[in-house]
């Protein structure tokens, strides 16, 4: 076998258990998979139509995330997310987004605070009407093009993850117009500081920002969907 075919061979394995990886994690994160659930890596991979090897190496991944735990002679056990581990997510999402909206007032493109002035327009404008799946479709892509301006690709990396988190867990019995629209005038609010170059502002609106959304969670007891 040629070096270019050994080459391949790898990337096709890792592809493959980034693909049970993803679809795994997104089964647990979403409920699918409940707490203390067995997984069995035979029908797994039955289902995803692929061999064990791959189901075994992302239960390893899924054991470092700490979603599964694998017990000797036994098997893997959903570990899931608690209560604390949310709370965990926010705060320190807290603190990266901040960082990041900093960054963002030195970094930020003439594009991407069109863009993002543009999302907040049609954001209001969707509050307005009262349509819900708009505005938590907008609320995910304000956070994406805050991530990006920072231009670091590694705090973007990490904050990208920690907002799929909180995607993939939130219930979808959050139809809260109050929630939506004081979200959407606290993105105005960063989006003022970042355009102002008042990076220490920034930093302080976007760090409220998510504290705001656990609190709103937390009173009421749900994954909050804007924030």
């Amino acid at each position: 076998m040629g070096h270019y075919e050994m080459k391949k061979e790898e990337a096709d394995k890792y592809s493959l258990r980034g693909r049970v990886f993803q679809k795994l994690r997104e089964d647990i994160l979403s409920g699918r998979y409940k707490e203390h659930e067995e997984l069995r890596e035979v029908a797994i991979g039955e289902e995803l139509g692929v061999s064990r090897t791959p189901v075994r190496e992302a239960f390893r991944q899924l054991e470092l995330e700490g979603l599964i735990q694998i017990i000797p002679n036994k098997g893997a056990y959903v570990t899931g997310i608690t209560a604390k581990d949310v709370k965990d997510i926010y705060m320190i999402r807290s603190t990266l987004e901040g960082m990041c909206a900093r960054l963002a007032t030195e970094q930020i493109t003439s594009v991407q605070l069109e863009e993002m002035e543009e999302n907040i327009y049609l954001a209001e404008f969707h509050a307005a009407k009262g349509h819900m799946d708009q505005m938590a479709e907008l609320d995910n892509r304000f956070h994406h093009i805050l991530y990006e301006a920072c231009h670091s690709k590694m705090l973007q990396h990490l904050l990208q993850d920690f907002h799929q988190y909180v995607i993939r867990v939130r219930r979808k019995t959050l139809a809260d117009t109050n929630r939506g629209g004081a979200s959407n005038e606290e993105h105005r609010l960063i989006m003022e500081a970042i355009k102002a170059k008042d990076g220490a502002e920034a930093e302080r609106l976007a760090n409220l920002h998510i504290s705001n959304a656990y609190d709103n969670m937390a009173k009421n007891g749900l994954y909050d969907v804007y924030g």
